[in-house]
């Protein structure tokens, strides 16, 4: 069965085309710069990858290009053979704990939820109507990045606030990276020969978070009602002392908008180092003796650990320790200051085997007492199957 996993954003189209259930990748892409000048895809197929630049004014023309390399390449024949369609939609709220096949009513909840993620849901929206337009046949299911942290219970998921706020308002926390999050766990309890585990997955990346699974189960996470919560991240300040905020205002007199546009687009490693959101140039930076990014990986590293430390608490021990995402993956010196900050719990880094980039590896020593691992992660994978089960 074949099966296409799509994330739309708001000028752009990533996908991958899967023959399940062998979760065989056939092709994978990505369209930018969708209605604006410039704009171009590139897909890579038996492991070549090809650039085209192309005007594409919409989502529609980009699905429309999307069905043409599948057929030029031979991929289907036919789009009766597209059984299923997962669409990557970020905020769920309270209402989806898992995948769901997209109607009326799903498109609804999903733009009542905008207000929450103003960037994401209304590009999913545009993605699912760009497919079911020219894929009409083949079902849609929508695949949300808080589902999977819908299993936190109020104690974790509720603010010292009013209760009233989240019973009108819905402020609570919903997290994201869900489908990182829930690959992560599920390939460390594969590694690991069991399913009543204790995991702390490290989503560490341009956009960050932490989770506790325990027994596949999501008992807490570090981001809140929005993205911008516990970690620092590119330009992400993370988690503050909320009253910041108005005492901010009264000093420059910005508005709440430039306030928020601040703290979610100027601040982390950018903010910080005041070179660029981009780890590797705060690397460069460091390496340099530039003092800001040396300080910037000093707060990353310690937010880290701090959420590392309050979900072993929390978890009451820790069978694993996994690191995912960019930084995750490709950061050596992220992991091993991290590690090394955690050795009152017994870890022991393996510095050779933590010179490794984007591979599945054990990173601690065997007399660690819980083993550190990098695992990249597959969100891709995560939608496919999900489809591909709600599909069959």
């Amino acid at each position: 069965m074949k099966i296409l996993s799509v994330n739309a954003g708001s000028s752009s189209l990533k996908f991958q085309a899967y023959e399940m259930p062998k979760e065989k990748v056939l092709i994978s892409g990505v369209i930018e710069r969708i209605g604006i000048s410039g704009s171009f895809y590139t897909i890579k197929i038996n492991g070549e990858k090809i650039k085209k630049e192309i005007d594409i004014k919409d989502h529609r023309q980009a699905f429309e290009i999307l069905v043409k390399e599948l057929l030029d390449n031979k991929i289907v024949t036919s789009l009766e053979e597209i059984k299923g369609i997962g669409n990557r939609v970020v905020q769920g709220g309270s209402y989806f704990d898992k995948t769901v096949i997209v109607d009326d009513k799903v498109i609804e909840k999903i733009d009542e939820l905008s207000s929450l993620a103003p960037l994401h849901n209304p590009a999913a929206i545009t993605g699912i109507k760009a497919a079911q337009e020219v894929i009409p046949n083949a079902i849609q299911t929508a695949i949300f990045d808080t589902a999977f942290h819908q299993t936190i219970k109020p104690e974790n998921y509720m603010y010292g606030l009013p209760y009233e706020w989240c019973e009108k308002y819905q402020v609570r926390k919903y997290g994201a990276h869900g489908t990182s999050h829930k690959y992560i766990s599920t390939r460390a309890n594969e590694i690991l020969k069991k399913q009543n585990t204790k995991i702390i997955t490290c989503h560490i990346g341009n956009g960050s978070s932490i989770s506790a699974i325990e027994n596949g189960i999501c008992v807490n996470t570090s981001m809140g009602l929005t993205p911008n919560a516990g970690l620092i991240m590119g330009t992400r300040c993370g988690d503050i002392d909320a009253t910041i905020i108005p005492y901010i205002m009264n000093k420059t007199k910005m508005t709440t908008s430039e306030i928020d546009n601040i703290m979610n687009k100027q601040s982390g490693l950018l903010g910080i180092s005041g070179v660029s959101s981009d780890y590797r140039d705060i690397d460069d930076g460091i390496v340099n003796g530039n003092e800001r990014c040396i300080l910037a990986e000093k707060m990353l590293v310690n937010r880290i650990v701090d959420y590392i430390a309050k979900y072993y608490v929390e978890l009451n021990g820790c069978d694993a320790i996994v690191f995912t995402a960019g930084l995750g993956e490709n950061a050596i010196r992220v992991r091993k200051d991290v590690l090394n900050k955690l050795n009152i719990l017994g870890i022991k880094i393996d510095e050779e085997k933590n010179k490794i980039r984007g591979q599945e590896t054990i990173i601690t020593s065997k007399e660690s007492s819980i083993p550190c691992y990098v695992i990249p992660t597959d969100e891709e994978l995560m939608i496919a199957r999900d489809t591909y089960n709600l599909v069959k």
